[in-house]
C-alpha cells in the first residue's frame, strides 16, 4: 500500500513538472506577441510573420521586455491550448491586454448590474455546487432506498463525474467566450470540471471505505491519480477550480460516511489531497489555497481526536509529519534564502504550526491515550523543529513546537494541583498532588530538552547576522523549553525543599546557556555586541541560576544567595558590555522581593529566632541590600543605564526594610506578625524614613541619579503622611491612652514627637537649595507641629502622669499652662525665625500665637476663674505688646541700615 502511494507521488512530481514547463513555454510566446502589437500597431498576422531584425528599435525592446517578463498570471491564456496561438493572441489583443484607444479610455466602463451578476456568475457557481452535491446525494439515496446494488451505484456515480469533466472540456475546446463584463469570474469549464472531480473523489472513497471493493493500495493509487488530474485541470482553469476541488476533497468523508471507518485510509487520503493541493499552489504561488489545505487537514485531525473512541497515536503522528513534509518539501521547496521571508509564507506556516501543535499537545497530555504514546508526540515535535531548521519561512513551527512542549510539561507537573492556605497572615503551601508523567520514559525529557537546546543555539548563531529576529526566536526557545522540562520534572519527581540532583542538572543547563550566549555573541557583527539572541540565552541562564538556588538550598540561604547573585552579572560588565547583564541583576532583585513578600520572616515565622538584631532578618534583608548597593555602584562605572537605577532603588528599599523588620522584631519579642504597630514602633519607622530621605539626598549630591532624587522626595512625603495620620491621629496617646513611660524626659513623647521633629527640621534645612521649595516648607511645617505636640503632650503628662487620655478632663492650672506655653513657644520660634532669617518659622510663630489668642478669648474666658483668668489675659497682653515693640525695633533698625547704605553709596 505505501509503496504504491510513494510511486503515485513520484508520478505526480513528473507529470506536474512536465506540464509546468510546457505551460511556461506557451506563456512566454504569448507575452512576446502581446509586446509586439502595442509597439507598432500592426496586425497579428503581420507581427507573427515579421522577422525580429525587421522590427523597429522600440518593437525589439518590447519583445525583449516581454521575454524577460516570463510567465504571467493570466490563467485564461491556456483556454485554447498551444495549438491555437494566433487566435488566442487575437482575442487577447482585443481584450484587456490591448491598450484602449484614447476615445475609448475617456468613457467610463459601466459596472455590471445585479441582474447580470445573478444571471451569469452566481447562477453558474451555484449550479456547479448543486450538480456535485446532487450526484453524491443520488448515490446516498440509492443506498438508503436499496434501488441498485453497490456496484451499479458506484458505476453511475463515476459516469456522472466523468460526464461533468467531459462537458467542461467540451465547452472549453469549443471556444467558450464571456463577452459580458463581470461574468468572467464564473468560468463554466472550471466549474463543471470541479463538480466532476468532487463526485469522483467521493466514488473512490466509497468504493474502499464503505463497500470494500478496492483495498487501501488501490484506493491510494486512484486518489493519487485524481489528485494529479485535479492539478492538471487547475493549472488550466485557475485557482477557483483548485479551491473547489479542495473543498470537495475535504467534504467527501462527511458526505459519504462509513460505519467502520479506517483512520489510516482517511488520513492517507487527506495526505494525498494535501500534497496535490500544495503542488498546484506552489506552481502558481497560491498562498490562500495552501493555507486552506493545511487548515482543513488540521481540523480533520482534531475532529478525529475528539470523536474517536480510541485514538491511534501513530495515525495522528503520520498525518502531522505528512503535513510538515508537504510544507517543507513542496510548498516551501526551492525558495532561496535571498528571497527573504514573505508574509504569505509565514501565514501558511502558522496555519500548519497551530493545528499540529494542538494535536501534539492532546497526544501527550490526554489521559485517555495509553501511556507511552507521548513518544509519538515527541517525534512530531522533533519533526517541527527540523522543518523550521530546514526552511526559514517555517519559523512558526518552532513556536508551535515550543509552546506545545511547555504546555504539555506544565500540565503534567503538579503546578496546577498546588493548594494554598490563606487563613493565616501569609499564604502557605498545604498540599501538592503529584502526577505521573504521561510518557513514563525519563530519557524522553532529556532528548527533547537537549534537542531544543542544541538546535536553538546552533540556529541562533547561524542566523544572528542575516536574521536577528529569527536568531532571537531560536535562542529564546533554546532556553525556555529545557528550563520548563527541568522545572516540571523537579516539581513532579524531586524534593521541593532541596534536591541536589536537579540542582546539578540546572547547573549544567546554566553553563550551557552561558556558553551558548557567548558563542552567539562572538558571531555577531560587530562581535560581542550582546544582541537579542545572546540576551535571550544569557537571560535563560540567569533564570535557571535563580531556580538552581531554590533547588539546592533551604529558604533562608536561598534568599541570601539570591541577593548575592545580583553581584555576578554586575561584575561581568567589566569584561562584557552586554545590556542584558544589568537587567539580570535587576531580575535577581525582583526575585528576592518576591521571596520576602511571600515569607517576610525569611525562614518562616515559626523558625525565626527571638534574638534581637542577630537573626535571619539581618541576613535576609541586609545581605541583599549590600549586594544591590554594590551592584549599583559597579553598574554606574560600566554600563550606567536604567538597571543601575533599579539596583539603587532596590538597595535603598531593602536597607529600609532591614531596619524596619529588625525594629519590629525587637519590639515584639521576636514576633513580626503580631498585629498593628505601636506608637513607639511607628516612631522608629518614621525616623528611618526621614533618615533615608537625608541619605538619598546626600548620595544624589555625590552621584546624581533620578532614582535617588525621586526616592528622597518619596521618602519625605511618606514620612509626613505617616506623621499626620499615625502620630497625630491614629496612635496619638490622647486617643489611645497608651502608657508614655515613667521616666520624666526619656519617654515615649521624646521618641514619637521630639526626635522626629528634630529629624524633619534637620532634613528641611539640609534640603534647602537641593530639593524643590515645597519639600523644605512641608518638612519645616511638620517639624513645628511635632514640637508643638511634644510640648503640649508633655504638659499633659506633667499633670496626668503616664496615661494621657482626653476623657480624664482638664484642670484649671493645666488649661492655663497651655496658654502660657503656646505664647512662650511663639516668642521663641519668632526669635529663631529672625535669627535664622526663616520666613517659615516666623509664619509658624504667628500661627501659634494666633491659636493662643483664640484659646484665651474663647476657652479660657469661660473655663478659667479668678486669678488664673486674669493672669491669662495679662500674660497674653504683655506678650502681644512685647511682640509689637520687637517688630517696631526690628523695622526701625532695618530702615536705619538701609539709609546708611544709601548715604555711603
Amino acid at each position: 500500500m505505501y509503496e504504491i502511494s510513494f510511486i503515485a507521488i513520484i508520478v505526480l512530481f513528473l507529470i506536474v513538472w512536465r506540464q509546468h514547463r510546457r505551460l511556461s513555454h506557451v506563456e512566454r510566446e504569448l507575452t512576446t506577441l502581446r509586446g509586439i502589437v502595442p509597439a507598432g500597431g500592426k496586425s497579428i498576422e503581420t507581427a507573427i510573420s515579421t522577422p525580429a531584425e525587421a522590427l523597429s528599435g522600440d518593437e525589439t525592446a518590447a519583445v525583449k521586455v516581454s521575454q524577460d517578463a516570463g510567465a504571467t498570471d493570466d490563467e485564461t491564456a491556456f483556454f485554447d491550448g498551444p495549438w491555437n496561438v494566433a487566435a488566442k493572441v487575437k482575442e487577447e489583443t482585443a481584450g484587456e491586454a490591448m491598450p484602449e484607444p484614447a476615445s475609448r479610455q475617456a468613457s467610463p466602463v459601466a459596472k455590471p448590474d445585479i441582474e447580470t451578476a445573478l444571471g451569469t456568475r452566481w447562477a453558474v457557481w451555484v449550479g456547479g455546487v448543486a450538480l456535485a452535491l446532487g450526484g453524491l446525494f443520488l448515490v446516498r439515496y440509492s443506498i438508503e432506498a436499496g434501488i441498485f446494488g453497490p456496484g451499479v451505484r458506484l458505476t453511475l456515480a463515476a459516469l456522472l463525474g466523468f460526464a461533468s469533466i467531459a462537458a467542461g472540456e467540451f465547452v472549453r475546446r469549443t471556444g467558450f467566450k464571456v463577452p459580458v463584463q463581470g461574468a468572467a469570474g464564473a468560468y463554466v469549464p472550471a466549474i463543471l470540471t470541479a463538480a466532476g472531480a468532487f463526485v469522483l473523489f467521493g466514488t473512490v472513497y466509497a468504493a474502499h471505505g464503505i463497500y470494500g471493493f478496492i483495498g487501501p493500495a488501490s484506493a491510494f493509487l486512484l486518489l493519487g491519480l485524481l489528485g494529479i488530474a485535479t492539478i492538471a485541470a487547475a493549472l488550466v482553469h485557475g485557482q477557483a477550480l483548485a479551491g473547489v476541488g479542495l473543498l470537495g476533497s475535504l467534504a467527501t468523508p462527511f458526505l459519504v460516511a462509513s460505519q467502520s471507518p479506517s483512520p489510516w485510509t482517511l488520513f492517507g487520503y487527506l495526505a494525498i489531497v494535501l500534497a496535490a493541493t500544495a503542488f498546484i499552489a506552489r506552481i502558481r504561488d497560491w498562498s490562500f489555497l495552501v493555507i486552506a489545505a493545511f487548515t482543513g487537514t488540521g481540523l480533520w485531525t482534531l475532529l478525529y481526536m475528539a470523536d474517536a473512541f480510541e485514538i491511534s497515536a501513530p495515525v495522528v503522528a503520520f498525518i502531522d509529519v505528512a503535513s510538515l513534509a508537504v510544507l517543507a518539501f513542496i510548498w516551501l521547496g526551492g525558495r532561496g534564502e535571498e528571497q527573504g521571508v514573505s508574509i504569505p509564507l509565514l501565514w501558511s506556516s502558522l496555519a500548519s504550526a497551530v493545528l499540529v501543535a494542538i494535536s501534539v499537545l492532546i497526544l501527550i497530555v490526554d489521559p485517555d491515550i495509553a501511556a507511552g504514546h507521548a513518544i509519538w508526540g515527541a517525534l512530531v515535535v522533533a519533526a517541527m523543529v527540523a522543518a523550521a531548521l530546514y526552511r526559514r519561512p517555517a519559523l512558526p513551527l518552532l513556536y508551535g513546537a515550543g509552546a506545545a512542549t511547555v504546555l504539555a510539561y506544565a500540565w503534567m507537573s503538579p503546578l496546577s494541583t498546588i493548594s494554598l492556605d490563606f487563613s493565616g497572615s501569609y499564604p502557605e503551601i498545604v498540599g501538592i498532588q503529584t502526577l505521573a508523567a504521561q510518557s513514563s520514559l525519563p530519557f524522553l525529557d532529556f532528548i527533547l530538552g537537549l534537542g531544543f537546546l542544541a538546535a536553538g543555539l546552533w540556529a541562533a548563531r547561524r542566523l544572528v547576522v542575516k536574521a536577528w529576529g529569527d536568531a532571537a526566536s531560536w535562542a529564546g526557545w533554546a532556553a525556555v523549553v529545557p528550563f520548563s522540562i527541568l522545572l516540571s520534572d523537579w516539581l513532579t519527581f524531586g524534593n521541593i525543599d532541596h534536591d541536589f540532583f536537579y540542582a546539578v542538572l540546572a547547573l549544567i543547563l546554566l553553563s550551557a546557556l552561558m556558553v551558548g550566549g557567548e558563542w552567539i555573541a562572538r558571531a555577531e557583527e560587530p562581535p560581542l555586541a550582546g544582541g537579542p539572541a545572546a540576551s535571550f540565552s544569557l537571560g535563560g541562564a540567569g533564570v535557571t541560576g535563580l531556580v538552581m538556588l531554590h533547588m539546592a538550598f533551604g529558604s533562608g540561604l536561598t534568599t541570601v544567595l539570591l541577593g548575592a547573585a545580583a553581584i555576578v552579572p554586575a561584575v561581568a560588565t567589566r569584561w562584557r558590555a552586554y545590556p542584558v547583564l544589568g537587567w539580570l541583576s535587576a531580575g535577581a532583585a525582583v526575585a528576592v522581593l518576591g521571596r520576602v513578600a511571600f515569607d517576610p520572616a525569611i525562614v518562616g515565622a515559626a523558625f525565626l529566632s527571638k534574638t534581637p538584631v542577630f537573626n535571619w532578618l539581618l541576613l535576609g534583608y541586609g545581605v541583599p541590600a549590600l549586594a544591590f548597593g554594590f551592584s549599583a555602584w559597579q553598574l554606574a562605572r560600566t554600563t550606567n543605564g536604567r538597571p543601575r537605577l533599579v539596583m539603587e532603588a532596590a538597595a535603598a528599599l531593602f536597607g529600609l526594610l532591614a531596619i524596619a523588620m529588625l525594629v519590629r522584631h525587637a519590639m515584639h519579642g521576636g514576633v513580626i506578625d503580631s498585629g498593628a504597630p505601636t506608637l513607639a514602633e511607628q516612631a522608629i519607622y518614621t525616623l528611618i524614613a526621614l533618615g533615608a530621605g537625608a541619605i538619598l539626598v546626600a548620595l544624589d549630591m555625590r552621584s546624581p541619579s533620578s532614582v535617588l532624587r525621586y526616592g528622597s522626595l518619596i521618602a519625605g512625603v511618606l514620612s509626613v503622611l505617616a506623621i499626620v495620620f499615625q502620630h497625630f491621629i491614629a496612635l496619638n496617646p490622647l486617643y489611645t491612652d497608651e502608657a508614655t513611660g515613667s521616666i520624666p524626659v526619656f519617654n515615649l513623647l521624646l521618641l514619637a514627637y521630639l526626635l522626629p521633629a528634630i529629624a524633619a527640621g534637620g532634613l528641611a534645612l539640609y534640603a534647602r537649595g537641593k530639593r524643590p521649595g515645597w519639600y523644605s516648607t512641608m518638612l519645616g511645617a511638620v517639624s513645628a507641629l511635632l514640637v508643638f505636640a511634644y510640648a503640649t503632650l508633655s504638659v499633659r503628662r506633667l499633670f496626668r502622669g503616664q496615661h494621657l487620655g482626653y476623657w480624664a478632663g482638664f484642670g484649671q492650672w493645666e488649661t492655663y499652662s497651655y496658654s502660657a506655653l503656646w505664647l512662650v513657644m511663639g516668642v521663641v520660634i519668632l526669635a529663631l525665625g529672625v535669627r535664622l532669617g526663616s520666613q517659615i518659622l516666623r509664619i509658624a510663630s504667628a500661627a501659634l500665637i494666633a491659636i493662643a489668642v483664640l484659646k484665651v478669648f474663647v476657652f479660657d474666658m469661660s473655663a478659667l476663674e479668678g486669678v488664673l483668668r486674669a493672669l491669662s489675659f495679662i500674660g497674653l497682653g504683655a506678650v502681644l505688646i512685647g511682640i509689637g515693640l520687637f517688630y517696631q525695633r526690628l523695622l526701625t533698625r532695618a530702615a536705619q541700615e538701609k539709609q546708611a547704605v544709601e548715604v555711603g553709596s
